[in-house]
């Protein structure tokens, strides 16, 4: 019989935490076809912080670190100065990078580290019940926002592709999904562009995942999809916004 398909070796193969129809799994496989196809797995090393993706050292095959809260920028601009024939990767969701860690990820990005980020949008706080995140949708239900989101109160959704595309450090700002076999193909496409760009030392690169959380969204894995569609890329248009020298 003809193998179409393996696991890739950056993958260590343990079964994964997630909820069904997460799209955490696409994503960690994407990451680690793309070390393999590189041949780059004994010189990266991830960084995690608190969310979803927490256990990801149980999965990536290679030297992973933990980071605290919000805080993955700051330990891989510390790796990757200590050593920078490494490359330095962080896999953050949307509540860390973008509530908690705010700053570092601004400030990675405007010192141009030639680090990777792979930023995972799922519009909520995901690991902890589901509470609002800065990037919940306007009108958007909640548990931390049961009568959806409201502009005046919370404010408008935040936008990091566009955001940090304008600093001068970063090199490649890219946002795509999983949502379908078109945007899954997109996204690795993406992801190896981002660590290409950290080979040439060129500064920052992020790639934003738009990603589904049925279990506090309320929806099956086949309409998470569906609303990833019809409501965030909407809102968060999918594209490279940024690419150096371009």
């Amino acid at each position: 019989m003809k193998i179409v398909a393996t696991k890739p070796k950056s993958l260590t193969g343990a079964k994964y935490h997630y909820c069904p129809g997460c799209s955490h799994g696409i994503i960690h496989r994407l990451v680690a076809e793309v070390m393999d196809e590189l041949n780059i797995r004994e010189q990266t090393i991830g960084i995690c912080p608190v969310g979803c993706s927490v256990l990801a050292y149980d999965y990536f095959n290679c030297d992973m670190a933990e980071a605290a809260h919000g805080r993955a920028p700051a330990i891989a601009t510390a790796i990757k100065r200590l050593l920078p024939d490494r490359f330095v990767f962080t896999y953050q969701g949307d509540g860390d990078l973008a509530s908690i860690g705010m700053g570092e990820i601004v400030h990675a990005s405007l010192r141009g580290e030639k680090i990777t980020t792979i930023f995972v949008n799922n519009t909520l706080y995901g690991m902890t019940g589901g509470q609002m995140a800065p990037t919940t949708l306007l009108g958007q239900v909640t548990t931390t926002s049961p009568y959806g989101r409201k502009a005046e109160v919370e404010g408008y959704p935040a936008k990091m592709c566009e955001l940090l595309s304008h600093n001068e450090g970063a090199a490649y700002i890219c946002r795509t999904a999983v949502n379908s076999p078109s945007n899954i193909i997109k996204t690795k496409k993406a992801i190896k562009k981002a660590f290409q760009t950290q080979a040439k030392g060129l500064g920052f690169s992020m790639v934003e995942v738009l990603s589904a959380c049925p279990t506090n969204w309320g929806l099956s894995p086949a309409d998470a999809m569906q609303w990833i569609e019809e409501h965030m890329i909407p809102y968060y248009p999918l594209g490279e916004f940024k690419v150096k020298g371009e």
